[in-house]
């Protein structure tokens, strides 16, 4: 089973900025949709942005122009910079496929993100 990790998260303050990381444990490659997905509390997981294979990219409107998704096939990772963050971005951060069928491979442990002052 493919195993997820995902790094770098903490505790910032608003309108600063934080880059997750998420590496597979095999190949990335032929996969068709990269994305990270994150679980506030009290409220259920929700997909944030998206990457195709060919690099485009989508995002919820949440996060619209504040954070940029990224992928590295030959490192097996995506990445996630976020920037001006905001209160309500608090929540565990998590890296999947994304597809039809919902996300493919187990999640891992996720990273958490608090912002405040």
């Amino acid at each position: 089973q493919v195993q997820l990790v995902e790094s770098g998260g903490g505790l910032v303050q608003p309108g600063g900025s934080l880059r997750l990381s998420c590496t597979a444990s095999e190949s990335i490659f032929s996969i068709n949709a990269m994305g990270w997905f994150r679980r506030a509390p009290g409220k259920e997981r929700e997909l944030v942005a998206r990457i195709s294979s060919g690099g485009s990219t989508n995002y919820a409107d949440s996060v619209k122009g504040r954070f940029f998704i990224s992928r590295d096939n030959t490192k097996n990772s995506i990445y996630l910079r976020m920037n001006s963050l905001k209160a309500e971005d608090t929540a565990v951060y998590y890296c999947n496929t994304v597809g039809d069928m919902g996300p493919r491979w187990d999640w891992g442990q996720g990273t958490q993100v608090t912002v405040s002052s």
